[in-house]
């Protein structure tokens, strides 16, 4: 019946009902979880999660280890909610918000044994939502019913996983002359991906020769930099840089990815602001978050480049991770062109940390 959701779009449902406070049931050879996003959990929500089993708090290996709590399933850590804590203490272990006012959030029993799988996809889930990486869940013996008692989105492990690990493809949608004042020469393409997620922008300065390599950029959207012309980061003179050069060679591509604060969301970007504001580096405040450094995902880019008919590049970027990404995704990198621009006394310290530890050619 074509008029049935797919695995594709459960997974979008489910990052929707994650967002809107909703659980989610997972499955898995003969086990099923009751998952929530923690950031949107509510206390009458979190009462009737235990009211049908013990709960559990499942945790990036990131952020268990800014807790200090066991990790035994490599990537995540399964935490034991006890039964007289109330939503703030769960929230605390979720947010580093006051991590430094109240340090001691133990002592935390981390599960060990067992099969943490639909743990792991509940992080993925809340992740791609864009929200805290944690959630909370509690065992189901009966999925089927309870998916049909109280109509909540139920997923199987072995159809989702395979999915959650590619990368959504992108369909044109719209395209249409657009004078910036780069170039006169421009034109703007709108793609939508398969899975729900967000669109992504391509920006063409005059007609490129698709049999050449073409300068290009993959650009990652900064609301607080390239719109409101923030000094915490380069990227705003990064995006008026690439587009510049590309009016004055008169061709090229620049990529705009809808993939916030690295991948993480404007939400979550401003949570690590306010961690640098207490002193962490960039790559500190994602780890503190449960964040990896850098959870985008650049395959994208070549989707569109290949979309448009492009096969090889003149790359600019200071990123050697975009270059990698190009060539394994078959786009070849025949030139990188290096973009720097936009140091000042507000980002000098993150520039230093993407050199140092992200290994940007900075």
């Amino acid at each position: 019946m074509s008029l049935l959701p797919t695995t594709l779009e459960r997974i979008a449902r489910a990052r929707v009902d994650l967002r809107m406070g909703l659980p989610v049931i997972l499955t898995h050879d003969g086990q099923a979880l009751l998952a929530m996003s923690v950031e949107t959990l509510r206390q009458n929500r979190l009462g009737d999660l235990r009211d049908l089993g013990d709960v559990h708090l499942t945790l990036t290996a990131r952020r268990a280890e800014t807790l200090k709590a066991r990790v035994y399933d490599e990537d995540v850590a399964r935490i034991t909610v006890p039964t007289d804590v109330d939503l703030r203490w769960i929230r605390s272990l979720a947010d580093p918000a006051d991590d430094l006012n109240t340090p001691m959030k133990g002592p935390l029993m981390s599960l060990r044994g067992g099969c943490p799988k639909l743990h792991r996809l509940s992080i993925a889930l809340v992740k791609s939502a864009r929200l805290l990486p944690a959630s909370v869940s509690i065992a189901l013996p009966d999925a089927e019913a309870v998916a049909v008692n109280y109509n909540l989105t139920l997923l199987s492990l072995d159809a989702a996983e395979p999915l959650m690990n590619e990368s959504s493809p992108q369909h044109p949608i719209a395209a249409a002359r657009l004078p910036i004042v780069a170039s006169e020469r421009g034109r703007l393409h709108i793609f939508r991906p398969e899975d729900g997620a967000e669109e992504h922008y391509a920006i063409e300065i005059g007609q490129p020769d698709r049999s050449k390599p073409v300068l290009a950029r993959l650009h990652s959207a900064c609301f607080t930099g390239d719109v409101l012309g923030s000094l915490k980061c380069d990227c705003g003179p990064q995006l008026n840089g690439a587009l510049d050069q590309m009016g004055e060679e008169g061709s090229g591509v620049l990529l705009y990815l809808n993939q916030e604060g690295r991948g993480i969301g404007l939400a979550n970007k401003m949570r690590a602001y306010s961690l640098q504001d207490q002193g962490f580096d960039t790559v500190e405040a994602n780890h503190r978050l449960g964040f990896e450094d850098d959870e985008r995902d650049f395959r994208i880019g070549a989707q569109l480049l290949q979309e448009l008919g492009f096969s090889s590049v003149r790359l600019m970027t200071n990123n050697p991770g975009k270059i990698a990404m190009m060539e394994k995704t078959g786009v070849k990198v025949a030139e990188r062109v290096a973009l720097k621009v936009g140091e000042n006394a507000y980002n000098t310290r993150y520039l230093a940390t993407k050199a140092a530890k992200s290994g940007h050619m900075l």
